[in-house]
């Protein structure tokens, strides 16, 4: 869930597809879209040798010195965190659904509703891909001083008022304004969001499910939110005409996140190294040692 990494990843992904869709329609569909899959099996080693050098986190290593690691953490996470799983699930639901309307939906949009070429919108979606790569470690930093939930609130709410506006400027056909509207909506709105996450949704789990406990919230969301979110933008648009149901959708999404931030308790002052204490079965460990 490093920010950055995907969002390289993102950048990546657009330029080699901008890349590539300049070839004339024969070559693209007959060999030319195999060239970026191709490209990613670099990435591929490259991310399986940074996970491999990676050490385990401070936290991790007491609890495993203090002997209360978890047997069954997916099922010890449900059921001591079941609140901050539906927190979670909840709370990413809009920066899934809202990311890839504002990276996939959108260039559908571009090219049939606005009537211009596929290179313009990839074009929007690389350059709020470079902006969120630099505001993310802003988003970040702002993040430990004021919060978790005041970022992660704007963005949030940053869409729901963004949601039509979005349109309007993409409807506008000039270059400039489509780019604008990707970037509010990507890198700003999206952005806030997204850079908040990591640290949020972990501080959210105690250190013996935490993995276990992020992935399972983190991973319902994207079936029920971003895996569906293009198709039901796309049924949205073609069943009314219009952009507006999907306006509402993208503000409907984005409320819940609020909500969902707002029922959350705040985590960004606590150290996850005092949590250990805490942990269930913690002291029996400690009692189980000294013995």
């Amino acid at each position: 869930m490093a920010p950055d990494g995907l969002l390289g990843g993102d950048l990546l992904a657009a330029g080699s597809f901008a890349a590539v869709s300049s070839l004339p329609e024969e070559q693209f569909l007959a060999w030319g879209w195999r060239i970026p899959f191709l490209l990613s099996a670099i990435l591929i080693a490259v991310g399986l040798f940074i996970r491999l050098k990676i050490s385990e986190t401070p936290a991790f290593q007491q609890m495993k010195e203090a002997g209360t690691e978890a047997r069954t953490p997916l099922v010890d996470a449900v059921r001591t965190y079941p609140k901050s799983i539906l927190l979670v699930i909840g709370m990413r639901v809009s920066e899934n659904a809202c990311g890839y309307i504002f990276s996939v939906f959108v260039l559908s949009y571009v090219t049939q509703q606005v009537g211009l070429s596929s290179s313009v919108a990839y074009a929007g979606v690389m350059i709020a891909a470079a902006v969120q790569f630099f505001i993310s470690p802003v988003y970040g930093a702002l993040s430990d001083r004021v919060g978790r939930r005041p970022v992660y609130m704007f963005g949030a709410g940053f869409l729901v008022l963004l949601a039509f506006p979005f349109f309007w400027l993409l409807d506008t056909g000039v270059a400039a304004l489509i780019w604008l509207a990707i970037v509010l909506g990507f890198a700003v709105g999206n952005g806030a969001m997204f850079a908040t996450q990591p640290a949020f949704f972990s501080e959210l789990f105690g250190t013996n499910v935490r993995y276990s406990g992020v992935s399972l919230g983190y991973q319902m969301s994207a079936v029920f939110a971003g895996g569906l979110a293009p198709f039901i933008a796309t049924a949205l648009l073609a069943w009314a005409g219009s952009y507006w149901p999907v306006a509402l959708y993208i503000m409907a999404v984005s409320l819940i996140s609020f909500v969902s931030v707002y029922l959350a308790t705040e985590t960004f002052r606590g150290a996850l190294t005092e949590e250990l204490a805490r942990e269930p079965g913690a002291e029996a460990g400690r009692a189980g040692q000294a013995t």
